[in-house]
């Protein structure tokens, strides 16, 4: 069971299942500010750092590919991974209902798609223990056989779904069983030995440190990891390295579930916790279980891939290929019963692509990800606008078809109201992270029709806890009826900035304004 993705997926259960069409309406009430949402300050924020901003990725991670064990660890740290189970077998059904011709059919899909390798799990209790099954085994050298076929190598995590770490001898055993036929196999990149281990538990500590040593006795020239949670995050990654000083791990596994917003500093956490070890994101991704979430998923991964560009992470692995049709995730599972975690998916169950799939395409051809990506003329539908909505209560924006500067479309705000300081909005965020003392300009044009009360574009920073730090804010839409005019926003990320938000706002609006022609960058040099 991923915890992090449980805690996600049931985060957006509670987030997004109350986004309705039309596009950035919302049912729920706005009762609390969640973390990256804009909230009110009570003091200024704090001067702006004189930085020079970063406009360059970080180097890759380089290593000597002199062994095979060189070799494959070069390759970890630069694959093009998939997460993979069948759309209609999740988790340990995968390998119990075995189907070699979906399995290759799918192989073939994550392929075109761009991918170069493909991580998969493998369940003691369902290819026996402590001695693994023949069959079972025929079917893991099957998977390997048809992800080569479809130029894949293999990822191998083992022990998901597992407690009985009173039995380090028999887990030991049964690993070593399962890896032997692959030490040394190229098609086989590396194994995580548990998936997202949390340190903290130290029955868990003792069974990995005797893990450990068996296993690279056994296949001496395989890379081993451990991934961390989400909610463990950087931490995590720190307690597990500090655990294991006298059994080290030859790279880290970081699964990001967080703020996309404030992805590089969270990346950036994780490397620094394990330095001068590598990492990969071996898990990321968003749910779409509601609608109109699509676009947001694909500007999740947009961001996620960028910031790992930045900080020189080479590995970037979407959770997860498909999302899963209902009764595919095992009844035993507690992750079975969350409605979001059958929408990761980069494709549907029906083998449709969502918008996301051409995201993760893009960033694995190499090409630069960019705001083009946000809709930001408005004339995506509402299940592929990343636009989302604040304070609904209060007033929602539409979709507009009467009224658009270029294009056809554009957001409409009408009949608003406010809660206090806070005003109705819908609100993106840039695919270039953010760095305190970069420069960033930022203007949307607006139209105004018997327009009252405070209409404005802003843009909101925020550290990399959600904090909020601070605003800055366009000039108003003029009151009355106006012509399409030009709001802008020039600033300064201040000091602690870490992620922005740009706002679109109405409030106490009796009459109607319209937005279009959004643009948001940072300012180079």
């Amino acid at each position: 069971m991923s915890t992090a993705r449980t805690s996600a997926a049931i985060l957006a259960s509670s987030l997004l299942l109350a986004v309705a069409v039309p596009a950035f309406q919302s049912t729920a009430a706005a009762t609390s500010t969640p973390a990256g949402v804009e909230t009110p300050a009570t003091t200024d924020p704090a001067a702006p750092e004189t930085v020079q901003p970063e406009t360059q990725p970080a180097p890759l991670p380089t290593v000597a590919p002199e062994t095979l064990m060189g070799a494959r660890l070069a390759a970890v740290t630069t694959a093009k991974t998939i997460n993979y189970y069948p759309t209609n077998a999740g988790w340990s059904a995968m390998w119990t209902g075995f189907d070699a011709a979906r399995v290759d059919e799918d192989m073939a899909r994550a392929a075109a798609l761009g991918a170069d390798n493909v991580r998969v799990i493998v369940f003691p209790q369902a290819f026996g223990y402590p001695k693994p099954k023949a069959d079972y085994a025929e079917r893991l050298r099957k998977f390997i056989s048809i992800a080569d076929a479809n130029n894949l190598t293999v990822k191998l995590t083992l022990f998901d779904w597992w407690a009985a770490y009173s039995d380090a001898a028999g887990s030991a055993a049964w690993a070593k069983a399962v890896l032997a036929p692959y030490a040394d196999d190229r098609r086989v990149l590396s194994v995580e030995l548990k998936n997202e281990f949390v340190a903290n538990d130290q029955a868990a500590v003792d069974w990995v440190r005797q893990l450990i040593p068996a296993v690279r006795a056994a296949v001496p020239q395989m890379p081993l990891t451990l991934s961390v949670d989400g909610q463990s995050g950087a931490a995590g990654l720190g307690r597990i390295k500090a655990s294991l000083v006298d059994t080290p791990l030859d790279y880290y596994d970081f699964h990001f579930y967080g703020n996309s917003e404030r992805a590089l500093a969270e990346i950036r956490r994780a490397q620094e916790a394990v330095a001068p070890d590598p990492i990969v994101i071996g898990e990321t991704g968003l749910s779409t279980a509601a609608a109109g979430s699509e676009g947001e998923q694909g500007a999740y991964l947009a961001r996620v891939f960028k910031a790992a560009a930045m900080a020189g992470v080479g590995s970037v692995a979407p959770w997860t290929l498909y999302d899963f049709a209902d009764g595919a995730i095992p009844s035993n599972s507690q992750v079975s019963k969350v409605p979001a975690q059958y929408k990761f998916g980069l494709y549907r169950a029906d083998g449709t692509p969502k918008f996301a799939a051409a995201v993760v395409r893009s960033a694995w051809a190499g090409a630069d990800l960019t705001n083009d990506l946000l809709d930001l003329g408005f004339e995506a539908g509402p299940a592929s606008s990343p636009w989302r909505p604040y304070l609904t209560d209060d007033g929602v924006a539409t979709r507009a078809g009467d009224a658009a500067r270029t294009g056809e479309y554009s957001a409409r705000f009408a009949g608003t109201v406010r809660d206090g300081s806070n005003l109705p909005s819908i609100r993106t965020a840039p695919i270039a992270p953010v760095t305190a003392g970069q420069k960033w300009h930022a203007e949307v044009w607006a139209l105004g029709a018997q327009v009252t009360g405070s209409n404005e574009m802003a843009l909101s920073w925020f550290d990399i806890n959600g904090r909020w730090l601070g605003q800055n804010s366009s000039k108003q839409v003029a009151k009355g009826t106006s012509d399409w005019t030009r709001l802008t926003v020039d600033a300064v990320a201040p000091a602690g900035a870490t992620g922005v938000q740009l706002h679109l706002k109405s409030g106490d609006n009796k009459g109607s304004v319209w937005f279009d022609d959004v643009v948001v960058s940072p300012i180079e040099g």
